[in-house]
């Protein structure tokens, strides 16, 4: 692994522990070079997911984008980082338990907006807001109108 701090290929693993959900294996590294400490996150690939675009683009699925956007979503509100990384594995998971290597955007979207209503509704309103491209006051009212009201 090479070091993030001066480039050497030469580290060190002091430390190996496997993360809260057992999804990945958390390693603590020493940079002989330059003495640096730094943590890697390591996790099982099922297969090589590509997203298929609405445009008809097909791009390398990325995992920190998914953690990226729901985090945005998700910013203020009570839910832990580690509850987060429960969605995004929860995700990741389900997509590659399809079995198949070419996902839609529309079907990851429409997985990523299940997921959120089931955690927190805010989240889930501003997800949406993103990913169905609200642009007027009315697309809010719209939406909001078709969630069920709590019981």
């Amino acid at each position: 692994m090479r070091c993030p701090f001066c480039g050497n290929d030469d580290t060190q693993v002091k430390d190996s522990r496997p993360t809260d959900d057992g999804s990945a294996i958390r390693r603590r590294r020493f940079c002989g070079g330059c003495g640096q400490r730094f943590t890697t996150i390591e996790r099982v690939q099922l297969r090589e997911l590509t997203v298929l675009k609405a445009d008809g683009r097909r791009v390398p699925f990325d995992r920190e984008k998914l953690a990226r956007s729901i985090r945005i979503a998700l910013r203020k509100r009570p839910v832990q980082e580690e509850r987060l990384e429960r969605i995004v594995n929860g995700i990741v998971r389900q997509l590659e338990a399809t079995g198949e290597n070419d996902i839609p955007s529309k079907q990851l979207g429409e997985l990523v907006m299940e997921t959120l209503k089931e955690v927190d509704a805010v989240a889930y309103v501003r997800f949406a807001s993103v990913y169905r491209d609200f642009r007027e006051a009315k697309d809010f009212e719209a939406f909001l109108g078709s969630l069920e009201e709590p019981t």
